[in-house]
């Protein structure tokens, strides 16, 4: 499975590691779902990459928030990932942040959850963003929602 961020928020940019900054909420739900048998720290991720677990970011450009990132950024992105995706040929992707996904894919009223199209090959699901910036999503929906990940 590959996990696809946004874009790294100019603290993970900083430590070169995915969802580093602290309030981000990625990593303790990743442990509450069962994910990991601890909670990783995010220098830690390539435990994630043992235990067969991928991480990227469809913009790899740094930025404070990602309502700074253009469109077309989006849509550039997705051609870079589409390459990686056929390199390592994941079976799932879970796309984290449903805006950054909707703009990448032109899926304005794409829903979270699966989603009926494959992206090279892989199955797609989209989930809510854990940055800490996203309030509308609190740790246990994230968690709610990532346990239904691993199950499929």
């Amino acid at each position: 499975m590959l996990f696809c961020g946004i874009n790294p928020g100019l603290y993970s940019a900083a430590t070169g590691n995915h969802f580093a900054r602290p309030g981000n909420r990625f990593w303790p739900a990743l442990h509450a779902a069962g994910f990991t048998p601890r909670l990783l720290h995010p220098s830690e991720k390539d435990l994630l990459l043992a235990a067969g677990y991928g991480l990227t970011n469809l913009v790899s450009r740094a930025s404070a928030a990602a309502d700074e990132l253009a469109p077309s950024e989006f849509v550039a992105g997705r051609k870079r990932l589409a390459a990686k995706v056929r390199r390592y040929r994941p079976r799932l992707i879970a796309f984290l942040g449903m805006g950054a996904y909707r703009h990448a894919f032109a899926a304005p009223d794409a829903p979270l959850g699966e989603q009926p199209e494959r992206f090279e090959g892989a199955r797609v699901w989209v989930l809510p963003s854990p940055s800490g910036l996203n309030a509308a999503y609190q740790l246990d929906a994230l968690v709610r929602l990532l346990r239904r990940l691993k199950r499929a």
